[in-house]
């Protein structure tokens, strides 16, 4: 799960995701980072860990990471939150098989349609909310795709 600073939206994702991963006993594993590295080692912001916390997710122990090329070997799917984060990854992709890792993580609840998971950082509460929704949708079809193998 990818996202610019690994603070809002990714690592929001990353908890949604692993209690998909427990719910559904999947063999699977998640980490989240981001494209930039602004907030490498810090917490996720408070009103993240607060949408989470409302929906029975603890992300407070997460940690601010950089997306690497290394993740492409470690991951075979990689789900971004918007169009800029979809470039900077695949600006990092050594050939096809690494790009056809990368995908936007609302393709999966809304396929072909390119929509973003809006940064909420600058917004109010709500906004976290929204986010929240958007993703938990989305994790749950990725999980079930796992599932179904």
């Amino acid at each position: 799960m990818v996202c610019l600073g690994n603070i809002c939206r990714s690592p929001l994702a990353e908890g949604i995701m692993r209690k998909n991963i427990e719910e559904y006993n999947l063999d699977a594993m998640v980490d989240s980072a981001g494209t930039a590295h602004f907030h490498i080692g810090q917490s996720p912001d408070p009103r993240s860990v607060e949408s989470g916390a409302r929906h029975n997710i603890d992300i407070s122990g997460l940690r601010g990471r950089q997306f690497g090329v290394a993740d492409f070997d470690n991951f075979d799917l990689i789900y971004v939150m918007d169009k800029s984060n979809y470039r900077n990854v695949l600006e990092l992709a050594r050939g096809e098989d690494d790009k056809a890792k990368v995908e936007l993580l609302l393709n999966v609840s809304n396929p072909d349609q390119f929509l973003e998971v809006p940064d909420p950082y600058y917004g109010g509460e709500q906004g976290f909310e929204n986010v929240y929704q958007m993703i938990n949708e989305a994790c749950a079809k990725v999980a079930k795709n796992i599932k179904n193998g």
